[in-house]
Formats: C-alpha cells, structure tokens, sequence
C-alpha cells in the first residue's frame, strides 16, 4: 500500500490504500464496512480529507483471518491502552494503520461490539449503508447513523467532524443535530 508521509505527523492512508484492503478482505470471504472517516467519504463519494488510518468492522469469526492476512504484509499489533478483542490497531512499518472494531451478530442483525453485558452494538440498520471508494462499490455505515455516531460529546467539537456531519446532513436531507446547530452559530 503506497502513500504519503507529513512531516512530523502520521501517514496518510490514501483512497487507493482503502480500496487495496477491502479488495484483499473481500477476496478472503471477509465481510466488511467502513467506519469512521473512510465511511463519511465513501457516503458522499469523494474523499474530503485527509485520513491518518481506515476503521473497519469485522465480524469477529473474520480476525484470525483478518490479522493473517495483514500480518503476511508485515502489520503488526500497534500498542494502545484501550485495545481489546473486538478494538486494536494493526499496522506496519510505513505508518499505515488499520483500526478494527470486530463484532458478533445477535439474533436480530444487531452487531454486538464487546462484552454482551455491556450492551454496546452497530444496531442492524447502521450496517446497510453503501458508499464509493475511487469506484469501487463498499459496504459502510449508513449516513443517518454516522452523523449520530460522530456526536460532539466524544469528540469535543473538532472541525472535522462538524465538517463531516453537515455534509452528511446536506447531501442525505438529515436534519443537523441540536448540538451542531448550535456550534454553527458561533462559527
């Protein structure tokens, strides 16, 4: 996977990086969705930023598969504090990176993400959007979900995620959430 380095920062994961991968996963029976930065992209079908990793969810029966297959180009396990099971990072040694959310699916197309007792999930319906990478056709968060997922409460309001969200809003007719409309006020 080629890309790009800036100075002082991490690198950049470039569309054609984001399109090698799911084609890889794909052709290994490994079903994935685009999560995160990448998903927004994909959703309105041209890249809009620039992208320091691609998050990606799994089912979590695909991991092993999942970590193989990237081991065998060199990633490795990228230390973190909150890295688990079903969250971690794998990358290699050119600063690519590979943020993984693995989940299980319960019985009603629910995908659980962690322990079962802590109720966390992709609820069924955040699985059916469908976006464009450089063309290629990807599975990836439907937009409605992403702009509830990219809340300011976790992210304190960065500009790229107020970005993010009202291009969402705009392209999909998603009313901009309260706390959005309010930040775009003091803009």
């Amino acid at each position: 996977m080629e890309s790009q380095n800036k100075p002082d920062g991490p690198t950049i994961t470039e569309a054609e990086d984001v399109v090698n991968l799911y084609r890889l996963l794909a052709s290994e029976g490994v079903e994935v969705w685009l999560v995160g930065g990448w998903a927004v992209d994909a959703l309105l079908k041209r890249q809009t930023r620039a992208h320091a990793d691609v998050d990606i969810i799994i089912q979590q029966k695909d991991v092993s598969k999942l970590c193989e297959l990237l081991e065998s180009r060199d990633y490795k396990n990228v230390e973190r504090d909150d890295t688990s099971t079903w969250n971690f990072v794998l990358g290699d040694d050119k600063g690519h990176e590979v943020d993984v959310h693995a989940i299980v699916f319960d019985e009603n197309g629910n995908g659980l993400y962690g322990p079962a007792e802590k109720g966390v999930m992709f609820p069924a319906d955040s699985l059916t959007g469908n976006g464009e990478v450089n063309g290629l056709a990807v599975k990836c968060i439907s937009a409605e979900y992403m702009v509830k997922f990219i809340s300011p409460w976790l992210y304190k309001h960065h500009d790229k995620d107020f970005k993010d969200v009202t291009a969402l809003c705009d392209k999909f007719g998603i009313e901009l959430p309260e706390e959005y409309l309010k930040i775009s006020k003091k803009i």
